[in-house]
């Protein structure tokens, strides 16, 4: 049986033409039962997944899901609200900077899979740069492996300005030794939202993902 029904989609459509307080308040109920709830069940059962892949996959959904209110402090988009939902199913849940397992958002007509390095701190930079500089052939053969190429495009993320010489002498042959963040994403059909294979679909590409995973995570020991 499928997680969600079309009503899930049908809330965050008009969410993005009603994206105030009062609308979202009259509508509580509704976001209660057709949002929240299947949610979280979605997530416990993503859960269970990922622990058949990492064991220490040891969280909860409220560990791993997203509230739908937005921080708006230092935004210019003042909108109280996200038009979709959001979890990081791997060992740390949201907190997990280095998304050892992957994000999924799920909203109107948007079903995305992350994966890869979306916030190293300084060390962890560092041993990633050190891996691509040590194994460029490894690297740029899983650029270019095809599965990857179809399903992720590239590697993204912010990049530094200026690096350390050992780092920038490599810039030139791998522009990507640059970037501060390493994460690609997925574009999945939004068909799969209301589909019982939806699971099944994000694991998918995940296991597709795993080479490039595997490559961008060994430096942390992970």
């Amino acid at each position: 049986m499928a997680w969600f029904t079309s009503e899930y989609e049908a809330f965050f459509k008009e969410l993005k033409e009603h994206n105030d307080r009062d609308w979202f308040n009259a509508e509580k109920k509704r976001y209660e039962k057709h949002v929240k709830k299947p949610f979280e069940q979605f997530v416990g059962d993503m859960i269970l997944r990922m622990q058949e892949v990492d064991p220490e996959c040891k969280i909860a959904p409220k560990d791993a899901i997203f509230r739908i209110y937005r921080d708006t402090r230092f935004s210019k988009d003042k909108t109280p609200y996200k038009t979709q939902m959001s979890a990081v199913i791997g060992r740390g849940g949201r907190k997990e900077t280095s998304l050892s397992g992957m994000y999924v958002e799920l909203g109107d007509q948007h079903l995305r899979m992350y994966g890869g390095v979306y916030q190293p701190d300084k060390e962890q930079l560092h041993s990633i740069r050190q891996e691509i500089l040590y194994n460029m052939d490894e690297f740029s053969d899983l650029l270019d492996d095809k599965n990857f190429k179809k399903l992720f495009g590239e590697i993204r993320g912010e990049k530094n300005k200026r690096l350390p010489a050992d780092f920038a002498e490599a810039m030139e042959e791998q522009p990507l030794i640059a970037n501060k963040q390493f994460y690609y994403f997925a574009q999945l059909d939004s068909a799969l939202i209301t589909s019982d294979k939806l699971i099944d679909k994000l694991f998918d590409a995940f296991e597709k993902s795993l080479p490039m995973r595997q490559f961008l995570h060994r430096s942390l020991g992970d």
